[in-house]
């Protein structure tokens, strides 16, 4: 996940507050040393490899592919690595060559970056090829409407099941140079975000690249650039300059070349130009009174998850999100400030950005201190009217602009994807845990972007016109409702025993229903691996269950890394066997420790936790659902068991006193009772010893049942999954044995 380091050196600057006094600069506290005050620093490093880039040749060479689409597609990869260049998918490149048609003729085309790909990442088949000259003959035309650009781009693919070639293609296309690059540099939109931009950008950069005011990205942008470029580059050679990249106003940064090196190292040689210029800069930040000690992340994040669901379900939006905080010194540097609430209504630093993070961030209250209870009250109080607010500014900001564009526009939710709370830091909202920290990135890079430019002057980034409609831009519009998510998206859910066959299996199934995972074990190391098999934010714990501090500090990890919790499956337990007349107390009390203690704990926790996230009797509510792992021993003792089958008998009434106590507040409390799964619990020397008590043989013990077929981890799994999809059931015990007459609820 990505942790700002963008001009590191200066923004401590910028943080700590190098100032001068009558010109003269004023000197560090010694325990800030002279790190305060740097030279230029080059925080984006140039990663051209000869040896790498030959290596990216004779790899892609042995696939078909040419010399220069590898070379292509290794830089493209170095650009995409940095993410003070480029951020989750955004940027493009390509390469003009030509390739080989049917009947052997050579066709000239654009291989561009396609849609759904990520820089970072890309392989050959991101950069899908479109033949040049139909693209560079669109120029004629005086207008375009994006979805014929689409077409056209799609009708002109050498490969027709390509995907759709970046929005910016034509753009690549006009210009004459083999490869370009497009990046955001979090550098370059410091610059290029002032109200004096392209002064800003003439003095650092000269008259080395072109300068373009801001247009929306599309045809229009295409065909101001090929101007642009075309009157610029006359005048460079009549000045014995040659041009090497193109500067788009609150936008982003090109560079090209003839070949992919010079294109690359172009691009860096520019954001390192704007790096040394931002290095000049000096602004002291304002900070605000804040508690010494603030309430922590794992106190406020759920009531912040619940307030943003009953928002959401007050605009017809889905309630359950996730959160994603950011408390760096970066977020602190913005969140902490006085000019907070100015910064926010400024904007995005490109409005790529808008898509994930809206055009602004909600401002909430500073964090309470810890342990002040009336303050954590009268916040947890402010949050349903200050996402009413927001919802009630955005709505009047699309009723001015659908007006202004003619009416023909569909409202997206008033949520905000980011939220600022001083005190706290910087919180990403998303439909999953990936999309909030994807969010919470484009959040810190806004940081960034805000706290350079205004060291050098003011951030004013594009305005409200420009966000909607990017925001609005018809090509998103086309996807709406076409995106269909999983079951049991925008839940958290915890698994204790998660590292055993059952827990295990069961966090998997969870996660294939789209659910993010915390997997708890006594075994941290185990669940942490079962964790990195759910997905790149699931969240491995090591617990021991039968300790409730343990256990509490768990579900405050839980709700600091996720923002809150939804379903909790207690599914930890052991046997113990021996006859009950003759059991040592001891091993009684072990039992009971674990299968009975230990999910009292755990129940506690997430009861404590679901309540924050509905802290009084407002509806529609995030509710919450507890499902326990009990056994059919609850109903169905064995002989010398008693010790496992007396504790499940009380985890049994413990799930039905929670159903009965929590149903008001929506909470939903089930059982599942399932018999003879191999597991760390019942291992083959168990199978054997209980085979023999029955008087069987082990395969007849794990197949006797009314099904005659043994019942696996897998099946418990989905049974747990199939519960938590029944919105109506609560107090409920799911059998899952293959049938067994004598554990039958009766």
């Amino acid at each position: 996940m990505f942790r700002v380091a963008v001009l590191e050196l200066f923004l401590l600057n910028v943080v700590h507050g190098c100032t001068t006094q009558g010109g003269k600069p004023v000197q560090p506290t010694p325990s800030l040393g002279s790190r305060l005050c740097p030279g230029p620093t080059m925080s984006v490093l140039n990663r051209w490899s000869e040896g790498e880039a030959a290596a990216a040749v004779a790899h892609y060479g042995a696939q078909g592919v040419s010399d220069d689409l590898a070379l292509r597609t290794y830089s493209a990869r170095l650009l995409g690595a940095d993410p003070q260049l480029v951020l989750h998918g955004g940027g493009n490149t390509s390469v003009k060559t030509t390739v080989t048609g049917l009947l052997g003729d050579t066709i000239p085309v654009l291989c561009v970056k396609g849609s759904g790909w990520d820089l970072a990442t890309i392989e050959p088949p991101g950069h899908p090829a479109v033949r040049l000259e139909p693209l560079r003959a669109l120029r004629s035309l005086e207008a375009l409407s994006d979805e014929a650009m689409v077409a056209a781009q799609r009708n002109n693919l050498i490969d027709p099941a390509a995907p759709n070639p970046s929005v910016e293609a034509l753009l690549h296309a006009f210009l004459p140079h083999t490869f370009v690059d497009h990046t955001h540099s979090s550098a370059l939109l410091a610059l290029a975000d002032q109200p004096e931009a392209a002064e800003v950008c003439r003095g650092v950069f000269g008259e080395r690249v072109v300068l373009v005011p801001y247009v929306m990205p599309g045809f229009a942008l295409a065909k101001a650039c090929a101007d642009l470029y075309e009157a610029a580059a006359e005048r460079a050679a009549a000045n014995g300059v040659e041009l090497e990249g193109m500067v788009l106003l609150q936008h982003g940064l090109f560079s090209f070349g003839a070949t992919a090196r010079q294109s690359y190292d172009r691009m860096i040689a520019l954001v390192r130009r704007a790096e040394e210029h931002l290095a000049t800069g000096r602004r002291v930040l304002q900070p605000v009174s804040l508690p010494e000690r603030p309430a922590a992340a794992a106190e406020l994040l759920p009531r912040l998850r619940g307030a943003l669901g009953r928002a959401a379900a007050a605009s017809g939006a889905p309630s359950h999100w996730l959160l994603d905080l950011r408390a760096t010194a970066l977020a602190h540097a913005v969140v902490d400030d006085a000019r907070l609430a100015d910064w926010a209504r400024r904007g995005v630093a490109t409005p790529d950005h808008v898509i994930r993070t809206k055009a602004h961030p909600l401002v909430l209250p500073a964090a309470p201190a810890a342990g002040d209870a009336a303050a954590l009250a009268a916040w947890t109080a402010a949050l349903d009217p200050a996402f009413a607010a927001y919802a009630d500014t955005y709505r009047a900001m699309f009723a001015r602009q659908n007006a202004r564009v003619g009416g023909i526009k569909t409202p997206l939710d008033p949520l905000p994807r980011v939220v600022a709370i001083p005190g706290l830091g910087l919180v990403g909202c998303g439909k999953s845990a990936a999309e909030a920290a994807v969010t919470a990135d484009i959040a810190e890079t806004w940081a960034t972007t805000l706290l350079a430019a205004e060291s050098i002057g003011r951030f004013a980034p594009v305005q409200e016109a420009d966000t909607f409609a990017m925001e609005y831009w018809s090509l998103e519009q086309a996807k709406l409702g076409k995106a269909k998510e999983k079951p049991l998206a925008r839940t958290v859910v915890l698994v204790t025993g998660g590292a055993g066959a059952i827990g295990a299996a069961t966090a998997l199934a969870f996660a294939a229903q789209g659910a993010d995972l915390a997997v708890v074990d006594l075994e941290g190391e185990a669940a942490a691996a079962v964790a990195r098999r759910c997905g790149s934010r699931a969240l491995g714990l090591a617990c021991d269950l039968t300790d409730p501090t343990q256990v509490r500090r768990a579900f405050e990890a839980v709700a600091a890394h996720f923002g809150g919790l939804d379903i909790v499956v207690s599914n930890a337990g052991a046997a113990w066997g021996g006859s009950i007349a003759e059991l040592p107390d001891a091993t009684l009390r072990a039992s009971f420790e674990l299968n009975f203690f230990s999910h009292q704990h755990v129940a506690q926790a997430a009861i404590a936790l679901f309540r924050a996230q509905d802290p009084g009797p407002e509806q529609p509510r995030l509710g919450g659902q507890l499902l326990f792992n009990i056994s059919k021993q609850a109903l169905n003792p064995g002989p010398d068991f008693g010790a496992y089958g007396t504790s499940k008998a009380a985890l049994l009434a413990l799930m039905r006193q929670y159903a009965l106590e929590e149903g008001p507040a929506g909470i939903r409390v089930n059982g599942l009772n399932a018999d003879r799964i191999r597991s760390g619990l019942l291992d083959e020397a168990m199978i054997r010893e209980r085979a023999a008590a029955r008087g069987v043989t082990p395969e007849v013990y794990m197949a006797g049942n009314l099904l005659g077929a043994e019942v696996k981890a897998s099946d418990v799994a989905d049974a747990f999954v199939a519960l938590a999809q029944l919105p109506r059931t609560t107090g409920a015990l799911l059998t899952v044995d293959g049938g067994n007459v004598a554990a039958m609820v009766r």
